[in-house]
């Protein structure tokens, strides 16, 4: 059993290379992990930590310690992130980490710089009465979820380790503890910004808005206005990021400002999921009261932020204020023409096509609709009409998608019309469209009959989970199962926070 924190063990090291840290004392909180009883590693994302450049048999050996905040590794320099937030619509001033500590920085064998920070890993000045724990629940939703979507090609954070506490947590229930080993390109938020703007604090975020140029966003130095250029940027960035989450039915759950990063990375997964039967107004997350976060309502709520975004960075833009504002709304009108334009992109390639002409919007909007009305699924549907457009004999199966078989015929129709003037071969068509159209996503259910099973202490069906996802795009006959819409006995009706 460790009792206290150990630091600097010998063979513990990462080639820690810390930025943050060099930030003003406002922006951070220095703070260490608090120890754990008796950690036991679950899970190290072993290919993570070698392109991090990491030293993967001390982590094999010393990782229960290390990634429960037991064992600080040499050069760490542990500190929970100030920021603030709208959550829900309505603006908390102060957030920050309330049970997340960022150990430090690495940057990889191709260069890029990327934040471990440790979740759960105790209370933080920021944690508002919070116990700063985590349960083995969400931690390993966040791993499935972020290793899932970074199998998809999605850009989010990553998962390199899992750890359980030997110390129970106490929600709704008393459950086993756990922590989560993040790794992100950075977690500075659109929140962060507001932290310093709701200060009045001109130069803290003009020191964040540098510093995010130098780290994300170099080419930006030297732009004719750099801060316009950086808002710009972020907004390009979410606006691809979310069209990415519509095409494979993703639901982020709480997007509130201090869950949307200026990196462009999904951060978060808290009451996250997948959609099933397709609806755009699905709501997963039990904390959406008002559906504020639905399906089809991430793309606004993606707006939405980047306004807030680019208040925060009107004194920076412009000194006259007026000339400021007319500048920053030229840019968020925009976003809207660039996530259609991103939508549009690539659910054309979802169904199979190559160019663009008028009337594919429609083509692509009666086919949802008609998913809709016949309580399709999603992720289903999609995959099977990869395997028609390479074989008029799967037409069967993707009819059987629907309540009614036949109610896709016309639709069909259509499609194949279109798909008689795309220059591309059966062959090439299907080989494209699968490359789009996953056949394995994080199915609901499954992950949370994971979850049930690792509580029981069980982790076999969290490691199959992981097998299956790591390879989204293939086929893989032997987990036909896991392609399967839920059972109505098996629908997960409602997601949870972690908090």
């Amino acid at each position: 059993m460790t009792s206290a924190l150990q630091k600097n063990r010998p063979g513990a090291a990462f080639p820690f290379d810390n930025s943050y840290v060099g930030l003003p004392p406002h922006f951070f909180a220095a703070q260490a992990p608090t120890a754990v009883a008796e950690p036991w590693l679950i899970k190290l994302n072993e290919a993570l930590a070698a392109e991090l450049g990491l030293d993967v048999e001390a982590l094999r050996r010393d990782g229960a310690a290390i990634f429960s905040g037991n064992l600080l590794p040499e050069g760490a320099e542990p500190l929970a992130m100030a920021y603030a937030g709208h959550q829900f619509g309505g603006f908390s001033p102060q957030l920050g980490d309330g049970r997340a500590i960022l150990l430090g920085e690495v940057v990889d064998r191709s260069g890029k710089r990327y934040d471990i920070q440790l979740k759960g890993a105790g209370p933080t000045p920021f944690s508002r009465r919070g116990d700063g724990r985590a349960a083995i629940g969400p931690v390993l939703r966040e791993y499935i979820i972020s290793e899932a979507m970074f199998a998809l090609g999605i850009p989010a954070t990553r998962a390199l380790a899992a750890v359980t506490t030997g110390e129970p947590v106490y929600r709704e229930e008393v459950l086993p503890g756990a922590v989560f080993t993040r790794v992100a390109a950075s977690h500075i938020r659109v929140g962060t910004f507001q932290y310093f703007a709701a200060r009045g604090d001109t130069d803290g975020v003009r020191a964040l808005a540098d510093y995010v140029i130098d780290r994300h966003y170099p080419a930006l130095k030297e732009a004719e206005n750099p801060y316009l250029s950086l808002f710009e940027a972020v907004c390009e960035r979410q606006a691809a990021l979310i069209a990415r989450w519509l095409h494979v039915g993703f639901i982020h759950g709480v997007m509130n400002t201090d869950n949307m990063t200026v990196s462009g990375e999904t951060i978060d997964f808290g009451p996250c999921a997948f959609v099933d039967a397709y609806d755009p107004a699905t709501v997963f997350s039990s904390i959406d009261q008002h559906g504020r976060y639905a399906y089809a309502n991430q793309p606004g709520i993606g707006q939405w932020n980047l306004a807030r975004l680019g208040e925060t960075l009107l004194p920076l833009i412009d000194a006259e204020p007026d000339s400021a504002v007319d500048k920053a709304n030229v840019v968020i009108k925009s976003y809207g023409e660039r996530f259609q334009a991103h939508w549009l992109a690539g659910m054309l390639e979802k169904i199979g096509l190559a160019g663009e002409e008028d009337g594919d919007l429609d083509l692509m909007q009666e086919l949802l609709s008609l998913m809709q009305a016949q309580g399709a699924d999603f992720t289903l549907t999609f995959r099977r009409l990869s395997d028609l457009a390479g074989d008029d004999a799967a037409e069967p199966e993707f009819a059987a998608s629907f309540r009614e078989p036949e109610a896709c015929s016309a639709w069909l129709t259509q499609w194949r019309e279109r798909l008689s003037r795309d220059p591309q071969t059966a062959s090439e068509r299907a080989i494209a469209m699968r490359s789009v159209n996953p056949a394995f996503i994080p199915r609901n259910h499954r992950v949370e009959q994971a979850i049930e099973a690792a509580v029981d202490g069980d982790f076999s069906l969290f490691e199959a989970l992981l097998s299956v996802l790591s390879k989204p795009y293939d086929d893989q006959p032997g987990f036909a199962a896991y392609r399967e819409p839920p059972k109505p006995s098996e629908r997960v009706l409602a997601t949870f926070c972690g908090t």
